[in-house]
């Protein structure tokens, strides 16, 4: 046997390193941990060359003691832990002292640190382990770490990193999950001198959201906040319509802390299981708080996986917290006409096959003597009616009308903002820039000569205050428009009517109730509620009502007895399970007697399942047990449930008569347990009466 040697320091030292840190971004998530440790609210991280040659972070926490800096890059000195105790309470996201030791290994380190009571910081210089710079120095309060070339001295590392943009995606990636885990912390990331996020710093998780996924992701979100015994559960999950291809944007953070859990994501998806289309996976950014004393955050090197003591309270909470959003905050989707205009003003307000050459102008002329229209040998022709009448009262500057004849050139590009604009709109511009008892009058037909036979007397009698209810005012005051030196008024014929008081019940006014419209392409209820338009997808809707149908009436299988027992041999931990969940598993129609371990003995199974194999679903059935699920069903009853609705249900193109789509409607509007049939597409649709007002241009 070779003889055993001590390794010599420097080399421990590297082969320690290399299990925590293996790429720029490990160096950036150690820094980052203990800024946010030492209480920083604002953190700076900036990187060149992807990191490899270039990492600095800035933050503005407590700072370190001169006396303590040199011995903080000594391996296992740290100030979050003393006793052996504290290891079952951990409350930082750091606490091994490992991190500074193992960066100052494998690349050349500087610090500039101070405490706020001090009077000047630290600068302290160390390469692979070795000191070489320690002096006093002038430098703002809190911490300052820049990493120059990360191993150098270890070439065969260095040869695996990837290409710089590789590399510094991953520090992105870091970056993003810690300023998701820490709202009420300001953090920006600069990266190759140009800087890439800002976040708030708020305390707000829906601004950290909005900082790192924009505005699109945070806008299809529904909120969490949810605590199941004693674990609490908040942050965002995504609607069932804008699910992920894969599950890239699930992220989970225990204490604060971001870590990947199998029993997190399991939870999650179990929750939306008959919500989200098939091979899309719902994202998520929920913050789980659980007491320090169930969680075991010392199980990787990096932390980045944790252990439960009770995984089953875990997903439980995880489940019932998604659950009751989607089953809460989830409404109707709406439908979102794109507010793109293809059409110009011109192209909306004048029709250009009428109007080819003549132009229209309003101008103020004091030397005319009164409003008339010059003759034209070319005749005008607008798509807006011009006002023959030009009325203005005496002593006014009188507009004058004219036409111009020249022909305009043949681009339509150069006449947008000359020839064809919009004459009609400018004009009234122009005419709302005049004081109103300055303004001229329209009239289409000439004013009527006045008859003095018919005088109106006014009324000049107040008006009557009445307490008794639905009495209608009979009586009103006349309003003078002309004293009026404020403000304008139009005058029209609802100017002389008489008001009328309504009084308001304060009982609450009754549900709307919807009413069948029609069908379109024999497939779509069309249906008004309102002030609101529903489309509903008779097939989808029809479908998920009878699939409800069917798996409520199913909670209690009844089992079909075999003639022999049919042995199925299992994993030690399959066999535990069923062992412990007997009384679980008679209620889902199995019947099963656990023999000699690991093998049971499989009496009857559910009739639904009819001659299949109890080897094949046995082990499945155990594996739902393991995982903790809520609902330990198999899949398998889910599929044949969908696929019993599908046949029974309602197909596209079949006639219907109106009873048929009332009675669908009825058991579809305003249950918010049918949003979307089993396969996750959506039931209903709404579209509101504003919506399509703004589509006809009759509102803006």
């Amino acid at each position: 046997m070779p003889k055993i040697n001590v390794l010599s320091r420097e080399v421990s030292e590297l082969i320690a390193a290399g299990e925590v840190i293996d790429r720029p971004a490990s160096v950036v998530k150690e820094l980052l941990e203990n800024a946010i440790d030492a209480g920083a609210n604002i953190i700076t991280v900036e990187i060149k060359n992807g990191g490899r040659t270039y990492i600095r972070i800035t933050d503005n926490g407590c700072g370190i003691a001169s006396e303590d800096v040199p011995t903080a890059f000594l391996r296992h000195a740290t100030s979050k832990i003393a006793e052996k105790d504290d290891l079952n309470a951990i409350g930082t996201l750091g606490f091994r002292g490992e991190a500074l030791a193992s960066v100052c290994a494998v690349a050349k380190v500087s610090v500039l640190t101070k405490r706020a009571e001090d009077e000047l910081g630290t600068r302290y210089e160390i390469s692979g382990s070795e000191e070489t710079v320690y002096e006093p120095a002038g430098c703002p309060d809190g911490t300052t770490f820049i990493i120059r070339d990360i191993f150098y001295n270890v070439p065969a590392r260095l040869k695996f990193l990837k290409k710089d943009i590789s590399e510094a995606n991953k520090v992105s990636e870091i970056v993003t999950k810690l300023a998701l885990s820490h709202p009420e912390i300001s953090f920006k990331y600069i990266r190759d001198n140009k800087p890439e996020l800002v976040t708030a710093g708020d305390g707000k998780v829906f601004s950290s959201i909005y900082s790192v996924f924009g505005r699109d992701f945070a806008g299809g979100l529904l909120p969490v906040d949810y605590t199941h015994n004693g674990v609490h559960v908040g942050g965002y999950i995504c609607k069932p319509l804008c699910g992920k291809p894969n599950r890239k944007f699930q992220r989970f953070f225990v204490n604060n802390r971001y870590v990947r859990s199998d029993i997190c994501v399991n939870a999650l998806e179990e929750a939306y299981t008959n919500t989200i289309m098939v091979g899309r996976f719902p994202s998520c950014v929920l913050y789980l708080d659980v007491p320090p004393d169930i969680i075991d955050v010392n199980v990787h090197p990096t932390k980045i996986e944790v252990r439960f003591s009770d995984n089953a309270l875990v997903r439980e909470a995880v489940y019932f917290a998604v659950k009751n959003s989607l089953m809460t905050k989830d409404k109707t989707e709406k439908m979102v006409f794109e507010q793109k205009r293809n059409f110009t003003d011109k192209e909306l307000y004048v029709d250009h096959d009428i109007v080819k050459s003549e132009q229209l102008r309003f101008s103020f002329d004091d030397k005319r003597s009164d409003s008339t229209v010059p003759e034209s040998k070319t005749p005008v022709k607008a798509a807006i009616p011009v006002p023959p009448v030009l009325r203005q009262e005496p002593a006014r500057n009188k507009p004058s009308v004219v036409i111009e004849n020249d022909e305009p050139p043949v681009d339509n590009k150069a006449q947008k903002n000359d020839v064809h604009e919009d004459l009609f709109l400018k004009t009234l511009r122009d005419i709302n820039s005049v004081p109103y008892k300055d303004r001229p009058v329209f009239d289409e037909k000439p004013e009527p000569e006045k008859k003095a036979d018919i005088q109106p007397e006014p009324v000049n009698e107040p008006i009557p205050v009445s307490d008794k209810k639905d009495e209608v005012i009979t009586s009103a005051a006349p309003v003078d428009f002309e004293n009026d030196e404020n403000e304008y008024q139009f005058i029209s014929g609802k100017s002389f009517e008489k008001p009328i008081v309504e009084i308001v019940s304060d009982e609450e006014p009754e549900p709307v109730k919807p009413v069948i419209i029609g069908e379109v392409f024999k497939t779509y209820i069309i249906l008004q509620a309102g002030d609101d338009m529903y489309m509903i997808d008779k097939h989808a809707a029809h479908e998920r009502v009878l699939f409800e149908k069917i798996r409520h009436k199913a909670d209690e299988l009844e089992p079909q007895l075999f003639l022999e027992p049919v042995m199925v041999l299992l994993s030690y931990d399959e066999y535990d399970a069923i062992s412990e969940n007997t009384e679980k598993i008679r209620t889902l129609g199995f019947e099963i007697e656990c023999d000699v371990a690991p093998t049971v003995a499989v009496k009857g199974m559910p009739l639904v399942l009819g001659d299949m194999n109890p080897a094949d679903i046995i082990p499945e059935l155990a594996k739902n047990f393991i995982d903790c699920k809520a609902d330990p069903k198999l899949e398998l009853f889910d599929e044949m449930f969908h696929s019993m609705a599908c046949k029974a249900a309602i197909k596209a193109n079949d006639d219907n008569d109106i009873l048929e789509l009332q009675s669908l409607v009825n058991a579809v509007y305003g249950n918010n347990d049918i949003r979307y049939c089993p396969h996750g597409r959506p039931v209903m649709i709404k579209l509101t009466k504003k919506d399509i007002e703004k589509q006809f241009r009759r509102i803006v």
